[in-house]
């Protein structure tokens, strides 16, 4: 019995520590929505579609509070330009919206998105925590080379990525200013 008390103990305290990916206060910076946002986004983990060109990349991580907490049922809206860097402005094409897990979890399956005049390959993203209010920013990739002449580039909007047998995988972990 004091065996399965100590692991219950355990693991109370495991989850009750803000993971490594998350450090308290340090919120996830707002960027422009920018021109290309559409509301109505289809509901969707993949934004692939059959011969859809372009690196394969899946994008994981989780939502935080400002205080490191999970947050659960967390709304995020996903949008980007294709590979050659073009948007899809007539349809829902790289358009999806997501609800995190009971773990504050996310996954998006896409293509890294080209660049175009003016900006470094991008996604846009808006994260809602229930209730709460509406995040707007960007993800970045490391080593573009338009990361710096890009005006609205924010280092701490890099996503992780490694190549993998599939493509592409990249994290990021959002922290909203909620509690």
């Amino acid at each position: 019995m004091f065996g399965l008390l100590g692991t219950f103990l355990a693991l109370f305290a495991l989850a009750q520590t803000p993971p490594a990916s998350c450090v308290a206060g340090q919120i996830t910076p707002p960027v422009t929505e920018g021109p290309f946002y559409k509301a109505g986004s289809p509901q969707r983990t993949s934004l692939l579609e059959p011969g859809m060109a372009g690196t394969k990349l899946t994008i994981t991580g989780q939502v935080f509070t400002r205080g490191c907490r999970p947050v659960a049922g967390a709304w995020l809206d996903f949008w980007q330009a294709d590979a050659q860097g073009k948007y899809d402005n007539a349809g829902y094409r790289l358009r999806g919206h997501q609800v995190t897990d009971g773990t504050a979890r996310y996954t998006l399956l896409t293509v890294m998105p080209g660049e175009y005049p003016g900006r470094t390959p991008h996604i846009h993203v808006k994260v809602r925590a229930p209730n709460g209010p509406v995040l707007t920013t960007q993800l970045y990739f490391p080593g573009a080379r338009q990361n710096q002449g890009d005006m609205l580039f924010r280092q701490e909007l890099l996503l992780q990525i490694r190549d993998t047998a599939a493509g592409k995988a990249g994290t990021f972990n959002f922290v909203l200013d909620s509690e």
